[in-house]
This record gives structure tokens, C-alpha cells and sequence, in this order.
């Protein structure tokens, strides 16, 4: 996966996402679980969305993307807006250099490019050793239910003025697995550059997530749907799940 070509196009593509939803939700669960949360790392941060917004909330925090296209993005934005944040190019599975952190978060389905599960089990086991004692776990990801119902073989495609995509879901070999093929075209004067992405996604049933967090130490303080910070009753149609842990 290259999010080069991407990045330039990334935050015009995706202007309508629930990046305060994001904030509000983390928000809310900081002021329930965690115990005055103030330094915080955002994992798989892209152009830095929902990192400047946590900064903007008056926490101190670090951004970690595997894309230095990204995170070029997200710094500029950060000075713009005149924000003080640390940008970070590490591999979930490779972090290093944190810890004593009062919360992480991981939000946009990035967990769900971890499509192996013995890598989810070590990013969780690098998430726990981020934290200090007692400290907070949030990411979601997409359900099974969304993947295969929603996602599997459809075809999307979107025109702007100066941008247009067509995005093709293609089936992996497991339940829960994706293929996202990407073809973006993006105007350059008279003429459109073409570019194309390819993605691999998947998504596990909720139990094994939850096994696995336990395995590392956590205790899942609940599993919520679509940004509902009250319910913890997952329904068939529930499209966005959020893990809510808890370092013991």
C-alpha cells in the first residue's frame, strides 16, 4: 500500500468524514476511563485530522503514520494552524521510542490494515507498552457485517471539478477481507494525471479482537457502534465498531 500520490488529494476526498465525531467520541471516553489524560498518540494519523483537533482540545500529542507523504501533509497543516505536534514515521508494528502515555487512539478503520492477526496481536502488545498504568485504548474498525454486505464487489465513483475516483471492492480469500483498487484522476492545467492505489483491509469478528487485547493485558471496557458513546448493544447493521480499553 502507497499512500504517495494519496496524500495529495487524501483531505479533498475525504471533507465530509466525521473527523470531529472522532474527537467527541475520544472525549468522551478520556473523561469516563482515563485519569487525567493529557499526553496522547494518534496511530495511522494520515494528514493529521483528528491529531490537530485533539491538540486543538489542549492535549499534548504525537501523530505516527507509515507514510512521510502524510505525515509532510498533516506537519504543514500543524504550522498553519500554528500547533505544536510531533510527527512520527513508524510502522504499527514497529513502534518504539513512546511510552508512559495516558491515551492512544487509532481511528479511520487504520487497525484494519493490519490484516494478519498475529501482527494485530503485537501492535497491541506495542499499543500496551505505549501506555502508563491505567491508561486508554480507543481505535474501531469496520464489521464484518459492513465488509461483506456493504463493501464486497460493489463499485464506487465520485466526479469533483478538479478530482474524480473510481473505487473497486474486491473480495479476499477470508471473511472480513478486502481489496480496495483505486483509479484517481486529478487535474493538471488542461489535462487530468492519472494515479492509481491499490488497499488491503480486513476485519475480525469482535471476539477475537477482544481475546487478543485480554492475551496483551487490556480489559475492553466496551465495544460501541457509529460513534454511540452510551450503547454497548452491537446490532447486525452496525457498520463502525470502537474498542474502549484499558491498561491493567
Amino acid at each position: 500500500m502507497s499512500y504517495a500520490k494519496m496524500a495529495q488529494v487524501y483531505d479533498v476526498l475525504m471533507q465530509d468524514a466525521p473527523y470531529d465525531s472522532w474527537l467527541e467520541f475520544a472525549k468522551v471516553m478520556f473523561d469516563r476511563h482515563g485519569e487525567k489524560v493529557i499526553n496522547v498518540a494518534d496511530l495511522g494519523c494520515g494528514t493529521g485530522q483528528v491529531t490537530r483537533r485533539l491538540a486543538h482540545s489542549g492535549l499534548n500529542v504525537v501523530g505516527v503514520d507509515n507514510s512521510n507523504d502524510m505525515l509532510t501533509y498533516a506537519q504543514q497543516a500543524a504550522t498553519n494552524e500554528r500547533l505544536s505536534i510531533q510527527w512520527i514515521n513508524q510502522d504499527l508494528r514497529e513502534l518504539q521510542g513512546f511510552n508512559e502515555l495516558d491515551a492512544v487512539v487509532s481511528f479511520c478503520d487504520v487497525i484494519n490494515y493490519i490484516v494478519d492477526k498475529s501482527d494485530v496481536e503485537l501492535v497491541f502488545k506495542n499499543v500496551y507498552q505505549m501506555l502508563k498504568a491505567n491508561g486508554v485504548f480507543i481505535f474501531d474498525v469496520h464489521s464484518i457485517d459492513h465488509v461483506e454486505k456493504d463493501l464486497k464487489d460493489q463499485t464506487f465513483a465520485e466526479i469533483y471539478d478538479d478530482i474524480s475516483y473510481v473505487w473497486l471492492c474486491q473480495s479476499g480469500e477470508n471473511i472480513g477481507e478486502i481489496f480496495h483498487d483505486l483509479t484517481f484522476f486529478v487535474q493538471d492545467g488542461d489535462y487530468y494525471d492519472r494515479f492509481d492505489e491499490s488497499h488491503h483491509q480486513r476485519t475480525f469478528p469482535v471476539e477475537s479482537y477482544t481475546n487478543l487485547l485480554k492475551q496483551q493485558g487490556f480489559e475492553v471496557k466496551g465495544v460501541y457502534a457509529d460513534f454511540d458513546t452510551e450503547s454497548n448493544d452491537l446490532k447486525e447493521d452496525d457498520q463502525r465498531l470502537f474498542f474502549v480499553c484499558k491498561k491493567t
